[in-house]
């Protein structure tokens, strides 16, 4: 199940994100957080990715996701998004584990914010907002704002995603977006994740702690180790695409959980040493 981290065979299909030879270093290059760091996601039209990082506290995995979306840049290496190097005209949304939302604007107004800034009239970006806000469950409080408590922590997610995925369908960050929540919510968040994923065919970068979760969501797991981090285990799961709650009931499931749970505990080891 485990791959060696090459990319000799990942030619076939156009890659929608590329990062090369990334480090990073804050002293002027003598100490490095991050080196030789590579990380390639291809390009899957009409099925899209579910990529997901993990890692111990501190191994750069939310630092991965803003060199993706430019909110970062690298000390070295490339990171291409669609063949292009990112830059701030780069637009790519982020869900947080925190609450992101702009809590003096309504729920209507946050989730068509992109639309707003792109000049997009008021009537054509409340109706496209309309059509988020009914797919995430939040229809009847579009004009709420969207803050707690007058919004649960998973209706608040939502806005969130909403918000990503009309900013661009095409790709989505999250980080540790359900630690947060409750159980409950956080198995209904996750579901949630899945049917929008489907729709959209999005190619989805996720970042959690969470090894059941990361089985359940990914097609793709990725590990990183750090001093110095960078990616050295990639897992491919091979669970069928279309996943629901009985799919955590499968023993193949159980055994990919404890599979990736070794490798953790593997790379965890050796990066201590």
């Amino acid at each position: 199940m485990s791959q060696p981290f090459t990319f000799k065979d990942e030619q076939a299909l156009d890659n929608i994100i590329e990062l090369r030879g990334i480090g990073q270093s804050y002293d002027g290059n003598k100490n490095w957080v991050i080196r030789d760091l590579d990380f390639i996601v291809e390009d899957k039209p009409n099925q899209g990715q579910f990529a997901i990082i993990l890692g111990m506290s501190g191994c750069g995995k939310s630092t991965l996701l803003r060199y993706i979306s430019a909110l970062q840049t690298p000390t070295e290496g490339t990171v291409l998004v669609k063949g292009k190097p990112v830059d701030q005209n780069t637009h790519i949304s982020m869900v947080f584990q925190q609450y992101s939302s702009l809590p003096w604007m309504t729920v209507l107004d946050n989730v068509g914010l992109s639309l707003r800034y792109a000049g997009v009239s008021k009537k054509e970006r409340d109706e496209k907002a309309m059509e988020l806000i009914k797919l995430v469950g939040l229809e009847g409080h579009e004009k709420k704002y969207a803050m707690y408590p007058t919004l649960s922590g998973g209706q608040l997610q939502r806005v969130a995603i909403a918000r990503s995925i009309l900013a661009n369908p095409d790709i989505l960050l999250m980080d540790e977006p359900f630690g947060a929540l409750d159980i409950k919510t956080r198995i209904q968040m996750q579901d949630l994740l899945l049917q929008l994923w489907e729709k959209f065919h999005s190619t989805v970068i996720f970042v959690t702690h969470d090894i059941s979760e990361a089985v359940y969501l990914g097609d793709d797991i990725y590990i990183m180790k750090y001093a110095p981090s960078k990616i050295v285990e990639h897992i491919k799961v091979d669970l069928p695409l279309h996943r629901n709650r009985e799919t955590k009931r499968d023993p193949h499931f159980t055994q990919l959980v404890h599979y990736v749970e070794d490798m953790m505990m593997k790379v965890s080891s050796e990066g201590a040493k």
